[in-house]
């Protein structure tokens, strides 16, 4: 493990959490695309994946990266091993370790882990962890704290058990969790996510029910789906999706495109490549 900083309890800086990417990353699992995995060009996708990280290291984001493995092919997607919740209204910050549902995914949470321990007192959260046979992926997990209300994909990767164990971690933060049926997508943010302002984006041909969301927007390109908040007013999302950067242009937002095809090839997006702390002193706001 390495970091580039010791970070403070209070006043904290944003934080991103990554996986180096594992020599083996085309091994990777794909379940719900065309298998690409033959096209799969390794250093075209660790260009990519270093222009993905300096949008925030550009934006003043503070860093833990985790070492790969190189027996771990899909590593690097590193959301699905841990979701970070920030509460409303309070300094503390809860991070929940997963249990992936794929077992060959499993042993990644072991790496994640130990970086995460060693850093606990000095970030200052709790940690708590999902057991078997629950199984929680974190991709699976679409936040909207300013209404306390969590979405969770279940049906591929997250299993009922993994969500009732999420349910009674949350209940004491007055958290609701509300399942999301999934069948079409890898994972709920592989099918929707959303702006700063808590506006659910989402492709309707990827979620089973959209009704399930008070309000949304639907894109025109499934990979427009997923985007990443780096502040207020910026977000960052794939190269793939031009028109829905305009969309989401025209709502005053600053977009920053990145190509990140190598990684799409494997099912991946912008949001799994990293798990973010944001300021925990700032104003309650939808953080995907």
């Amino acid at each position: 493990m390495t970091t580039r900083k010791v970070l403070g309890r209070r006043d904290q800086p944003k934080i991103i959490v990554y996986r180096e990417p594992s020599p083996k990353l085309k091994d990777g699992l794909v379940t719900h695309i065309a298998d690409e995995r033959g096209q799969y060009d390794h250093e075209r996708a660790l260009s990519q994946w270093r222009a993905y990280l300096d949008v925030f290291f550009k934006h003043g984001w503070e860093d833990f990266v985790i070492e790969a493995d190189k027996n771990l092919p899909d590593s690097v997607f590193v959301e699905d091993t841990m979701v970070v919740f920030e509460p409303p209204g309070s300094e503390e910050v809860l991070v929940v370790l997963t249990n992936p549902g794929a077992a060959e995914r499993k042993k990644e949470i072991e790496g994640v882990r130990d970086m995460m321990t060693r850093v606990q007192d000095i970030r200052g959260f709790a940690l708590r962890s999902i057991k078997a046979p629950g199984t929680l992926d974190g991709g699976d997990i679409l936040k909207d704290p300013h209404n306390r209300v969590v979405y969770c994909g279940i049906g591929g990767r997250t299993n009922p058990e993994g969500i009732q164990q999420l349910r009674d971690i949350l209940r004491p933060y007055g958290y609701v969790v509300k399942a999301v049926p999934m069948t079409k997508a890898l994972h709920l943010k592989s099918a929707a996510t959303a702006l700063p302002d808590g506006t659910v984006l989402l492709h309707r041909d990827l979620i089973d029910d959209v009704t399930v969301f008070p309000s949304y927007i639907e894109v025109p390109e499934k990979h427009g789906v997923a985007v990443v908040e780096v502040d207020d007013h910026t977000v960052v999302m794939s190269a793939n999706a031009p028109k829905t950067a305009d969309m989401i242009r025209a709502r005053a937002y600053k977009v920053i495109t990145v190509d990140i095809s190598e990684f799409e090839r494997l099912e991946g997006c912008v949001t799994c490549l990293s798990v973010r702390f944001r300021r925990t002193d700032r104003p309650e706001t939808f953080k995907p």
